[in-house]
């Protein structure tokens, strides 16, 4: 990104100062920005964690406070004098009085007293009743009551329990759908008689469900005037399990969030794993800063959870109101810092880009100057000197001008010299390379000549003497020589097959002499004309033709030659196909004459042997002299053409013919001929 931006940025120094000073500004801004919001953010949570977890030790206190006034204010009761005096006088009646005159006045939902004989039958039980007569030691806790047990120890607070379940996101799948438990704070004191026995025990409780003076006291006392941030409010809750059974969380205006469930990871991380609970909450239907502690009963299960928690989002929005602020800040900085910077950049490079400019205008050939600039300074000193030294380089340049005038004038008529050679040069090399080749050419035909003529003239004879002598004894022996006739044949066969090879040979050596007569040739014609002749190699192994006549040009060459030419390669095909193979011919115009390609699917030629296969005499198959195709190659450079071939071993062999459609001379004919 860096690189790009320098790469268009090339053409301007100030550009570059402007980028080296800005970037670091503002890639530096970010990175303290991004850094103080960090900080910041972890900075505030911290806090509003470590207040919401005092709050929540605060009234973990409160409630301890508060079970412990419980069992004072029976203590009271009990170690009264009036209470000692009935008791000691076994008077029910001011018993229950004083005991009816406590529920009215304390926050007490039930109170009873247990005799000794009836402990066991007390329901439900608790181990605070127990130590209380046993041991006589008072104790306080919160056991849960079914509603059944709360029904026989007070009708009237039984109803008060049932609460409706009400899920809320996040909570944990139930099957139920009502709360008919109780949560009671329970406080035994043990009662003895006048020799000090433990004889009946004084028990009483409060109950916890719907129990709002008890949260909102908690609340009041956590969360006084002042402690939150104006739209925040704080709240208490006391769940039985994972329900509100008594809150002062609203869930709607007006209406407390009784029956409503805590979300499914608080509950397993408060309930399932005995931690407290110190994060943010989804609490009913908005995101609290929430602490959550888990309430022991008296037998050390965990039956519930005390909750405390302030709303997050006035927290939220202070936070975003200083972010915007900080960053607006920041923004300010960077733009003030960028200004400054343009404008310092603007004047100390306006004489740079005065330079600049002059340097650019004189590239497009005008002939201007810096002129006075208002700097005195470096660049100002350099921008006068720019200006000397442009008025040297302009009298260096004239100078060299006329300099250079003089030098092309030489340097041209040495050129034209130098082409002149060259060009005689380059036609005479031409011409020397060509008779060299006409002269290898014939040397070599007429060495093989000489050679094929005399060993034609050898082999001749003897098998003129083979011949006569076979034909005397077949006369000689008469009928007998019918139980030799078989050999006689083969010997006559293969004789007449050796005159055959020494009349290919002589045809080789003095190709001319059998030539026929040169004509305009039209190739389709003689394509079609060739076709009949090997129609019978074709149909024996079910080769498959395709014909493509397109040419329109007439070459001159000899009918004879040319149709045996193409002959050679057809046959050359057909012997390379496997059944039913195909061979591709067609003919097209080129801007010398005409070009035939034959082409096969057969087995191709090795690269090895590519090289080779026009040299006289060689040849790849078992039957055959070799001088097919070198017979063929003298044929059409006889008049002018050229024939190549290429092949892709094991698919594919292809050649092309290229004839000249100018007509040759007499005197081209008569040295052709010379040359054979």
């Amino acid at each position: 990104m860096l690189k790009q931006l320098w790469r268009t940025t090339n053409s301007s120094v100030r550009y570059k100062l402007l980028i080296l000073v800005l970037i670091p500004i503002l890639a530096i801004l970010p990175l303290i920005l991004g850094f103080t919001l960090y900080w910041f953010y972890k900075f505030t949570y911290k806090q509003l964690y470590a207040k919401v977890g005092s709050d929540l030790a605060v009234a973990n206190d409160v409630f301890a406070r508060l079970q412990n006034d419980y069992l004072n204010k029976l203590e009271k009761l009990v170690e009264s004098h009036s209470f000692q005096l009935a008791y000691a006088g076994n008077d029910q009646d001011r018993i229950n009085d004083q005991l009816e005159l406590m529920l009215k006045t304390t926050d007490f939902d039930y109170l009873r007293v247990v005799k000794r004989d009836r402990i066991s039958d007390s329901q439900p039980s608790s181990p605070i009743l127990e130590n209380a007569m046993r041991l006589a030691k008072p104790g306080v806790g919160v056991q849960v009551f079914f509603r059944d047990a709360l029904k026989a120890s007070n009708p009237q607070i039984a109803d008060k329990v049932v609460l409706p379940l009400i899920n809320t996101p996040f909570s944990a799948p139930t099957s139920r759908t009502v709360e008919n438990r109780a949560l009671v704070v329970r406080a035994a004191y043990p009662i003895r008689n006048q020799f000090g026995d433990t004889t009946a025990v004084l028990d009483g409780g409060v109950l916890l469900n719907r129990n709002f003076s008890f949260v909102d006291d908690i609340r009041d006392l956590v969360y006084g005037e002042g402690s939150l941030p104006e739209g925040g409010w704080g709240t208490v809750t006391v769940l039985l399990d994972d329900v509100r059974i008594s809150t002062n969380v609203p869930l709607r205006e007006g209406e407390r969030a009784l029956g409503t469930r805590v979300s499914k990871e608080v509950r397993d991380h408060v309930l399932g794993d005995g931690r407290e609970w110190i994060d943010r909450a989804f609490v009913v239907n908005d995101w609290y800063i929430s602490a959550y502690k888990p309430i022991l009963d008296v037998f050390g299960d965990r039956v519930g959870m005390l909750y405390t928690g302030y709303l997050e989002s006035p927290f939220t929005r202070a936070y975003v109101g200083t972010v915007t602020i900080l960053i607006a800040l920041i923004v300010l900085t960077g733009f003030t810092i960028g200004l400054i910077v343009v404008l310092g950049a603007k004047s100390i490079f306006h004489p740079i880009e005065l330079m600049t400019d002059v340097v650019r205008a004189t590239q497009r050939g005008e002939d201007r100057r810096i002129g006075a600039v208002s700097s005195h300074d470096e660049i100002g000193e350099l921008a006068n000197q720019f200006d000397s030294m442009l008025d040297l380089l302009k009298e260096r340049s004239q100078e060299i001008e006329k300099a250079t005038d003089k030098l092309e004038q030489e340097v041209e008529a040495r050129t034209q010299e130098l082409k002149s050679k060259n060009t005689w040069l380059e036609e005479t090399v031409n011409l020397l390379r060509s008779t060299q080749q006409q002269l290898t050419a014939a040397a070599k035909l007429a060495a093989l000549g000489q050679l094929t003529a005399g060993v034609a003239h050898e082999i001749n004879n003897p098998t003129a003497v083979i011949l006569g002598n076979i034909d005397i004894l077949t006369k000689e022996l008469g009928d007998d020589a019918k139980s030799v006739e078989t050999e006689v044949n083969l010997i006559i066969e293969q004789v007449y097959r050796i005159r055959s090879i020494v009349d290919k040979l002589l045809q080789y050596a003095r190709p001319a002499e059998s030539s026929g007569y040169i004509d305009k040739v039209d190739v389709n014609e003689l394509v079609k004309m060739t076709l009949q002749l090997v129609e019978h190699e074709i149909s024996l192994k079910s080769v498959s033709l395709n014909i493509c006549l397109r040419a329109t040009n007439k070459v001159r060459i000899s009918p004879q030659e040319l149709q045996q030419v193409l002959v050679n390669l057809f046959m050359n095909a057909v012997q390379a196909l496997p059944k039913k193979g195909v061979i591709d011919c067609s003919t097209d115009d080129s801007s010398e004459g005409v070009t035939i390609t034959i082409r096969d699917n057969g087995s191709g030629i090795a690269p090895v042997d590519l090289a080779r296969v026009f040299d006289p005499f060689y040849t790849r198959k078992s039957e055959g002299t070799g001088l097919g195709l070198s017979v063929s190659f003298s044929l059409i450079q006889r008049y002018g053409g050229n024939i190549k071939v290429e092949s892709k071993e094991g698919e594919w062999t292809e050649f092309t013919i290229n004839l000249r459609k100018n007509p040759l001379t007499k005197e081209t004919e008569r040295l052709l001929r010379s040359y054979a």
